[in-house]
């Protein structure tokens, strides 16, 4: 057996054995400052990242370090709160192992969300984005001996985010009177913040929104044919016109996120129960 897979098939037995057998139909990634979704989370079970095989553990700012199961919008959901991520110095391989694990363990959809700076001018802080494409920077997560087990060498991204899902997440917020706008999400590596000119060529290629997680995530659910939603929280204006004492600061963006996590909350809630 591949030595990927099986540290995949390690990890997934072991949850598996937390959950006793039961099997999570939606898997959920929780980005910086949103890990109070899982709060929501009834009947929850807890599995500390540390306590799984081979897993590594999640050093970021807001990030819990826990997988949290249970139900949510009257389905069975394995929660991630919080993430790894490519500039804490783990191989795409480990950044994206939680997500294959969820493959195995049986979700039939991920819902991913993150903290993103907008670097669209017409978005503030606070606005919930939902993600309708992206722009990779970040190393790919496929690069390598493929994963036959998992999927075929040449995945489709011609839809990386599933166009029913994003059609009914905007049925739902109206229904709710939570407000939405929809963009192009843009990962680099980090962990430095962007320079004012980077956030001004990140605008001029396409994006609305930028951020430093996500994509690899994304690319390996596709990757295995999982049907993606996802959500930016625009936790700062990632313009170019700052004023001279503005500073980009990690606390703020956590305290920015954390504000809009409620709406984020009932949003997913109310379309996981749709599903």
């Amino acid at each position: 057996m591949d030595e990927r897979t099986e540290r995949i098939m390690k990890a997934a037995e072991y949850v598996r054995a937390r959950l006793g057998g039961q099997k999570p139909s939606v898997g959920i990634v929780l980005g910086s400052g949103l890990g109070k979704l899982a709060d929501r989370i009834e009947d929850a079970v807890a599995v500390p990242y540390r306590e799984i095989p081979g897993f590594p553990v999640s050093t970021a700012i807001g990030h819990k370090g826990n997988f949290i199961f249970g139900r949510l919008g009257g389905r069975n959901v394995l929660a991630m709160q919080g993430r790894f991520h490519y500039y804490e110095g783990y191989p795409m391989e480990l950044v994206t192992l939680p997500i294959r694990v969820m493959k195995v363990l049986g979700i039939e959809y991920l819902f991913v969300s993150n903290a993103a700076g907008g670097v669209n001018f017409d978005f503030k802080v606070g606005d919930l984005m939902v993600i309708r494409d992206h722009i990779n920077l970040l190393p790919n997560p496929l690069v390598g001996r493929n994963m036959d087990d998992f999927g075929p060498r040449f995945p489709d991204m011609t839809r990386p985010y599933d166009p029913h899902l994003i059609s009914l997440a905007g049925t739902v917020a109206a229904e709710l009177g939570i407000a939405l706008k929809q963009g192009v999400y843009l990962a680099g590596t980090g962990p430095s913040y962007e320079t004012p000119a980077e956030y001004r060529y990140f605008r001029m290629i396409g994006a609305d929104a930028v951020g430093m997680s996500t994509i690899p995530e994304v690319i390996v659910a596709r990757h295995s044919s999982i049907p993606v939603f996802g959500m930016s929280v625009i936790t700062n204006e990632a313009h170019d016109d700052y004023a001279e004492d503005y500073e980009n600061n990690g606390d703020d963006v956590v305290a920015a996120a954390d504000a809009a996590a409620d709406r984020m909350t009932r949003l997913f809630s109310a379309l996981i129960a749709r599903l």
